[in-house]
């Protein structure tokens, strides 16, 4: 079983994530799959809600598309039941992302200065 559930997580990176075929979806997803974590924090999703892409191509978050290019990194969980994914937890580097679409400026840290004694 956890052989079978490893291989529907490759094949939902590869189909839906790497080649974003969203009908592809349908076939390893329930109906009723719930997704936390993806687009707010405090904001839960059903399947309709949706979409991976790398490139910025639409509104994101109240952003309009750029065509820039991301990279984001992250962590997904999912609770699989009877061969379908039921729902699903993700922690992803949203501000990263909006960095790199120009939404947001990057934080440039600088190093304190020396400590000053009396």
């Amino acid at each position: 079983m956890a052989q079978e559930n490893s291989a529907l997580i490759r094949r939902w990176v590869e189909e839906v994530c790497s080649k974003g075929r969203m009908e592809a979806i349908d076939e390893m997803a329930s109906p009723d799959i719930i997704g936390h974590g993806q687009a707010q924090h405090d904001t839960d999703i059903g399947l309709h809600d949706w979409t991976s892409t790398m490139t910025h191509k639409g509104d994101f978050l109240g952003f309009p598309a750029t065509g820039k290019k991301a990279t984001i990194t992250g962590t997904s969980i999912q609770r699989i039941s009877n061969g379908k994914i039921v729902e699903g937890w993700d922690n992803w580097d949203q501000l990263g992302l909006l960095v790199q679409i120009g939404a947001v400026p990057a934080a440039h840290f600088v190093k304190p200065a020396d400590r000053r004694t009396a």
